[in-house]
């Protein structure tokens, strides 16, 4: 039965809940052990912002039940976002879930994104070769009249006196119109058959149009009482050429949208090692059962979330948490499936499998907030879905009214000028034209943009979320102070600590022993080396006893620390862990490691809060250093303690507080975060699944990036708004003209073309913003 935990809101299976608490005679499932506890502390916290989870678990079935009913059973198609009745939809399974298509073109795109866009590829090519060889025929023929030609029919086969000018005008835009033309007329097919109207199907009717009479005039010349030289042909092709290339380029800078859950399924271990029947046996990762004892080696990857039952460790939680300090784990711990194990050999229970691991939890996360995070409909989309019904009527009500005047032939020529000056090449390319530029000019300053959507929603930013760990800090911890507790010196303090730490694989004493190196210190062997887990090591060089650890460790060795514990506690409190280190039960000083800000991140807020935009840290450290690191960088509004699988939650609170959040990340875990955030901003160091989930991402690892983005994506929807502009003004002077029987359709086509020239014009411009 599905239930959901009322702490993170977490739909699982009863069956595999990590906790059960009865409260007021109902019960509640919990997916992790931390959920369960925060729950019985204050249940009536979270009941009382969640009222729905006051009904007992077992109701959550039919609540869904329920809801399905009340929307009507509809789905989203994931690749072009119509909603669609799922009775009447294409269905198909991928990755335990169903998504559900409007037509077998997005099955397509969906099952193989590379194929499909080859084939656009193969069909922009048709159509650009058609269009180049109808401007060097038409050239062709001026040139022939400039030269005292007076014939225009050529015949290269005595029986075939017909293959006249409009024949080859025909011939040239015939493979055009069937191949470069297929998708919008299949298009126009499912609008119609839906009820809808759509970009496609003005395309349609505006090309098709101007196709068939262009045919009639050439073939039927008898039929109207219009000369062959007066054939539109080209305006079919130079519309779908256009149209089918602005298509193609927004196409190219999606294709690699679909790679992040791929990534993430990659940290998953093909193997485990677990004991059944009294013996260690291999078996496939997803085979683990639920209770089952399974056995982790240093080096390996853990293959699922559990509870240490035997031994300890340090667990490398970076690619999940973002964290760069390793966690010590000993029994009773929680390990998470997809991290990685470093120093020591433990056994765990497993206690959740398959589709209800944090890994799997995050990868679901990233692909529902994924297919739910365009909020705003493209401005195209939204002008067309008054545009189109408007014009496909005014067309008809203009050739109407000739009818009934008597005029047949104006009837057909104000028709067929409606609907081609209202054709939408120009809007057609009115967002990728400025989309291509604004990527390119972000692409010198080493950002990406990967879409439209996200340009949208910028010029609406107003609260940008910041990760901590290797995105505000450099993720890579450093011995920032040294504090002597005797006579001993800054050099012999840290020279001890690092021949200590030589042996150790942890973080913290790659950061001592940096800073060793640094000074020109010499680090040899120690004599004697003994980690002690959770506390720290104990070492012997050249018969001196030297020991590096905590507060606990100094005690259980007898070392009294009480009168230094200001400053120990003044170092904590600037974001630091400090490492006491003592010889022969003498406290000789203190080391003080701590994540480093990155350079400019002080800048950056201040930066930030100038464009009138607030500024929120996220980040799984404790409250104190938290605090710490936000006052540093000037960040007042600051969330700690936070959970891997929580951070989207949170993006999701700040939306509901109506903020257009913009979130910042570089790790694994931010993955959620990125594509839940109205803009997921990915810094280029990070893992390749921040990247791939990112809507704009920083090549450079300069935070300052991060406010040239914001102001790139604000200029270059201020270009696709000015370029709509442009690409509408022709149409709503030319359609009244048109339907009045005033405009030739020539001149309604030069006019389409001009309204694409100023579209490319001004999307130039945006090279000269300065920003």
């Amino acid at each position: 039965m599905k239930v959901i935990d009322p702490v993170c809101n977490m739909t699982i299976d009863d069956a595999n809940a990590a906790g059960v608490s009865e409260y007021k005679g109902n019960k509640y499932f919990f997916c992790n052990v931390g959920c369960k506890e925060k729950f019985d502390k204050n249940p009536e916290s979270f009941l009382a912002k969640k009222p729905l989870m006051m009904m007992p678990a077992p109701k959550m079935e039919d609540m869904a039940s329920t809801t399905a009913k009340a929307i009507g059973e509809m789905a989203k198609d994931p690749i072009c976002g119509m909603v669609i009745p799922k009775d009447r939809s294409i269905k198909r399974e991928a990755r335990g879930r169903q998504y559900y298509f409007c037509s077998e073109d997005c099955v397509r795109t969906f099952e193989s994104p590379e194929a499909e866009l080859k084939s656009m590829k193969r069909r922009v090519a048709i159509a650009l070769t058609g269009v180049v060889a109808l401007a060097i025929f038409r050239a062709a023929v001026f040139l022939g009249l400039a030269a005292g030609a007076t014939v225009l029919t050529w015949v290269p086969v005595p029986w075939l006196p017909w293959f006249t000018w409009g024949v080859w005008l025909f011939i040239i835009t015939t493979p055009i119109m069937i191949f470069g033309g297929k998708g919008f007329f299949i298009g126009a097919w499912h609008a119609v058959k839906d009820r809808v109207a759509n970009m496609d199907l003005l395309i349609a009717l505006g090309t098709s149009t101007a196709y068939i009479y262009s045919a009639f005039v050439v073939f039927f010349p008898g039929l109207l009482p219009v000369e062959e030289k007066n054939v539109y042909f080209e305006v079919s092709a130079i519309i779908i050429a256009f149209v089918l290339l602005g298509k193609y380029m927004e196409e190219i800078i999606k294709k690699k949208s679909s790679a992040a859950v791929r990534k993430l399924l990659d940290l998953r271990p093909q193997t485990a090692k677990v004991i059944r029947d009294g013996a260690e046996v291999e078996i496939p990762a997803e085979s683990i059962m639920v209770n089952e004892i399974v056995v982790v080696r240093p080096g390996e990857k853990i293959p699922t979330d559990g509870v240490v039952v035997e031994g300890h460790s340090s667990v490398d939680e970076k690619m999940l948490t973002g964290e760069s300090v390793p966690v010590e784990k000993k029994t009773g711990d929680q390990v998470i499936g997809g991290t990685l194990n470093k120093v020591g050999a433990f056994k765990f229970k497993a206690t959740r499998v398959g589709a209800n691991t944090t890994l799997n939890q995050i990868i679901k996360m990233v692909e529902e907030a994924q297919s739910s995070s365009s909020h705003i409909q493209r401005l195209a989309d939204k002008v067309a879905s008054y545009f189109v019904p408007a014009v496909i009527g005014v067309a008809f009500l203009s050739a109407a009214a000739w009818i009934l005047l008597g005029n047949s032939t104006n009837a057909l020529l104000s028709f067929v000028a409606v609907l081609i000056i209202a054709c939408p090449c120009a809007i057609g390319i009115a967002t990728p034209a400025a989309l291509m530029v604004g990527v390119g000019k972000g692409a010198e300053l080493g950002i990406l943009i990967r879409g439209a959507e996200y340009l949208e929603r910028a010029q609406k930013l107003n609260l940008v979320v910041f990760d901590k760990t290797g995105t505000l800090t450099k993720g890579e911890p450093e011995a920032t102070e040294i504090v002597a507790a005797n006579s001993a010196g800054e050099a012999e303090i840290i020279q001890l600590a690092a021949i200590a730490e030589k042996g150790s694989e942890h973080p913290l004493a790659e950061a001592i022993i940096k800073r060793a190196r640094m000074m020109g210190l010499n680090i040899p062997d120690a004599e004697k080396f003994e980690a002690v887990p959770g506390h720290g090591i104990r070492v012997i060089i050249e018969g001196k006893e030297i020991v590096i650890g905590n507060r606990r460790l100094m005690q259980n060795i007898g070392i009294d620390i009480k009168d230094k514990e200001a400053v120990i506690s003044g170092l904590e409190e600037k974001g630091n862990t400090v490492m006491i280190v003592a010889g022969d039960k003498n406290l000789l000083g203190f080391i003080a490691v701590a994540d480093t800000l990155k350079e400019h991140a002080e800048d950056v807020v201040k930066g930030l809060k100038t464009e009138g935009i607030q500024v929120v840290m996220l980040t799984g450290d404790n409250e104190r250093t938290a605090k710490a690191i936000g006052s540093n960088v000037g960040i007042d509004r600051i969330i700690s303690n936070v959970l891997p699988g929580d951070k989207a939650r949170i993006i999701k609170e700040l939306q509901a507080e109506n903020k257009v959040v913009a979130m910042v990340g570089d790790g694994i875990n931010d993955s959620p975060a990125l594509a839940q955030a109205d803009i997921g901003i990915a810094i280029g160091s990070g893992s390749d699944v921040a990247k791939e989930t990112g809507g704009i991402i920083l090549v450079r690892d300069d935070l300052r990036d991060v406010i040239k983005g914001i102001k790139l994506s604000r200029a270059t929807m201020r270009k696709i708004k000015q370029n709509l502009f442009w690409a509408l003004i022709y149409n709503s002077v030319g359609i009244p003209i048109a339907a009045f029987g005033l405009l030739n359709p020539i001149i309604a086509a030069a006019a389409m073309a001009l309204s694409s020239l100023s579209v490319v014009s001004n999307s130039a411009l945006l090279k000269r913003v300065k920003i």
